[in-house]
């Protein structure tokens, strides 16, 4: 593969990667994974402010893991794709494991 179109790709996965690096982001992404929400219905979800959710939702936006529909006055949000929660998940196992690891070290220890 050209040595640009590498960097290019790698940046763009670097992008994503920084788009999930927050929790209040992985939040909003899980309670999506119910169906669409207006953002009242987001922060009601996760417990945000407006404007925090707002800010997140504008990242996830730009970041095209999420999409918006406008219904009258309302604009809903849904996942752009479901796998994205999928890769979550993945994460979550990966991390349950390495704690499992830690808890039996820790253990191995006393």
């Amino acid at each position: 593969m050209d040595k640009a179109l590498q960097q290019e790709i790698d940046q763009l996965h670097a992008e994503i990667c920084q788009c999930l690096a927050d929790p209040r982001r992985i939040s909003i992404l899980y309670a999506l994974s119910d169906g669409p929400k207006n953002v009242g219905a987001l922060m009601e979800s996760v417990g945000m402010d407006r404007p925090t959710a707002s800010r997140h939702l504008k990242v996830l936006r730009e970041r095209s893991m999420v999409r918006t529909e406008r219904d009258g006055v309302s604009i809903y949000y849904s996942l752009a794709d479901d796998r994205v929660i999928q890769a979550l998940d993945l994460l979550r196992a990966v991390l349950a494991e390495l704690l499992a690891k830690r808890s039996a070290l820790a253990e191995a220890l006393e």
